[in-house]
């Protein structure tokens, strides 16, 4: 799930790649990695988990995906700044449809700049695919789902500890799912934007690797670059929330702790 700058570097040229940068229209105007399409992820939230939201969810998804061109022989990269959120959440919903051949970019643009590799300026256009996938419904959790087992799985908040503890507000109601623990997802970044390796994650996430994990945030972002943490560790049984905060502190029937 992981690609190095080097690596890439060698297969820019590849008719079966696709590049999405995940940041800002005005940073990838900037400068952006050679055949990178702009795709902003952040436009794409969703709080609502019943059944209905689920499948509209699916439909939505399918649409971006096809959209960006998706099709069973491309390889997908996604990349952000760092290894961030944003290119994670594009990763995590490549592999619920199956697709296997997605990678987060280590490091990001900011470490591709650092090693002054070439940057282009210009817009790319999308090839429109007629994408399906298969969908895989071990990755993905709804409200009910954590609702129903608040004390059989491990449920991680990715958020801020001012997020977690109730005084930021961000929702009808403040606070936390109750018995999640808070590991902000920052925690899984190094200092120059790659993502920690697998001694540095263990000691964060020092649990058994048959754990049930559901990690959640506000819109499933953070989650999602937590959901690779623990996937690169080796860990088989994790999940995203994807209404997230968003839709727990949203729904006044749900529980909540401070």
């Amino acid at each position: 799930m992981l690609i190095s700058t080097a690596e890439l570097n060698s297969i820019l040229n590849d008719p079966d790649l696709i590049i999405a940068d995940t940041r800002s229209f005005k940073e990838y105007s900037d400068g952006h990695i050679p055949g990178a399409v702009h795709l902003d992820l952040f436009a794409f939230h969703w709080i609502d988990t019943t059944q209905q939201g689920i499948e509209n969810f699916n439909n939505q998804a399918q649409n971006l995906l096809s959209f960006l061109g998706v099709t069973p022989e491309k390889q997908v990269i996604f990349y952000d700044a760092v290894s961030g959120m944003l290119a994670a959440r594009g990763v995590w919903m490549l592999m619920y449809f199956s697709h296997e051949n997605v990678s987060m970019l280590n490091g990001g643009i900011t470490k591709w700049k650092k090693e002054s590799r070439s940057l282009e300026t210009k817009s790319n256009g999308f090839k429109p695919s007629k994408f399906s996938g298969k969908i895989n419904p071990n990755i993905i959790s709804g409200f009910e789902y954590i609702r129903d087992n608040l004390d059989n799985i491990i449920i991680l908040d990715a958020r801020s500890i001012g997020e977690y503890n109730g005084s930021i507000v961000r929702a009808a109601q403040s606070g936390h799912i109750p018995n999640s623990i808070n590991i902000d997802w920052n925690q899984n970044i190094n200092d120059d934007g790659t993502l920690k390796n697998d001694e540095q994650l263990s000691e964060i996430y020092n649990y058994p690797r048959d754990s049930k994990i559901v990690t959640y945030c506000h819109g499933a972002y953070r989650a999602a670059n937590t959901f690779l943490a623990l996937k690169k560790l080796g860990f088989k049984n994790v999940l995203v929330y994807l209404g997230s905060w968003g839709e727990w502190g949203n729904r006044l029937d749900l529980p909540v702790e401070k």
